[in-house]
């Protein structure tokens, strides 16, 4: 009887236990024992597997987070931390394994694959910045929080005349940021990808209370530079000028930590059954992902060689919705 493992690894995102919980009944469909790997690249080093059986991911579909743990894993980064899960999953008579994460995940993917061990990624990350799937596990959940937190702040600031400024997440990618302020209506936003002149911020927050608006929200991804913190300092010394008095939210790891949508849900039960059917198929060392609705497969060598850029066209919009 075939034997395959799953793991989650990097960032915690909505979806990833709907993703779990496909594995393992795809799994156990095909008639395959499965086996959970205990918090992520660290767990799969130290050789903690846990029997997965159709109960064990019974009502997890709607939990955010991942039931089976993530870790950084400083080890895993090196040969001899690749060879000692590749022994571990040996031991435990493993013969394929599932990996569901980001860019850091499936390089740890790709490095496995690379040394003759059957690998199947699955895209998740809240960033969707994974090269092989146009959207990735979580990213729909972490919008909505984003967007519902900009709609409540905009009430508030409308009330006070205020300028809200909003920290959402994205270290090295500013997909989140753009559309939660084309979503959310925001005046400005600021992503990694392109440097910004605090000026051209205090600009358009001056633009905005001149054009009679009684509020402005500007999205910052936290890896902008500035980032929220420099750009609120900058726009605070100039509040003489904006008409509008700031305030700062961050909202941080909220994003995360959400019931996943049912549009992650979904997504997450697609990529975990294809992963496992891509085992079956004899097909690995790739990436699951969805590209115009269809569930597809892209190496690995191609996706941790290729970062995906954000749409300019998305930057346009967001720009003409401003005014």
């Amino acid at each position: 009887m075939p034997r395959i493992a799953v793991l989650t690894s990097g960032g915690d995102a909505p979806g990833m236990n709907a993703a779990i919980r496909a594995v393992v009944r795809t799994g156990l469909a095909k008639g395959w024992e499965v086996f959970g790997v205990q918090h992520g690249y660290a767990g799969l080093i130290a050789g903690q597997f846990t029997p997965m059986g159709s109960r064990d991911v019974s009502g997890i579909i709607q939990r955010g987070g991942t039931m089976l743990g993530s870790a950084r894993c400083p080890e895993f980064r090196t040969g001899e931390g690749q060879r000692k899960a590749i022994g571990a999953l040996s031991a435990a008579g493993v013969e394929g394994l599932v990996v569901i994460g980001g860019n850091g995940s499936q390089t740890g993917s790709h490095a496995l694959s690379q040394m003759g061990f059957p690998v199947v990624g699955v895209a998740s990350t809240i960033d969707n910045d994974l090269a092989g799937s146009e959207v990735t596990i979580g990213v729909d959940t972490a919008l909505a929080v984003a967007v519902e937190a900009i709609d409540r702040l905009k009430v508030t600031a409308s009330s006070h005349q205020r300028a809200m400024l909003v920290e959402v997440m994205g270290r090295g990618s500013g997909y989140l940021a753009l559309l939660a302020g084309i979503a959310g209506g925001a005046e400005a936003v600021v992503i990694p990808e392109i440097p910004t002149d605090p000026e051209r911020v205090a600009a358009e927050i001056r633009e905005a209370y001149d054009r009679g608006k009684p509020h402005a929200i500007i999205v910052v991804a936290e890896g902008s530079s500035p980032n929220a913190q420099g750009l609120a300092a900058y726009l605070a010394a100039h509040h003489d000028r904006l008409g509008l008095e700031l305030r700062v939210t961050i909202l941080g790891y909220t994003q995360r930590g959400a019931a996943p949508t049912v549009g992650d849900r979904i997504l997450a039960t697609r990529l975990g059954a294809a992963a496992v059917d891509q085992i079956a198929a004899g097909v690995t060392g790739v990436l699951v992902g969805v590209v115009r609705g269809e569930v597809i497969a892209t190496p690995l060598d191609q996706v941790v060689a290729t970062r995906k850029p954000l749409d300019p066209r998305l930057l346009e919009v967001a720009h003409m919705m401003a005014r």
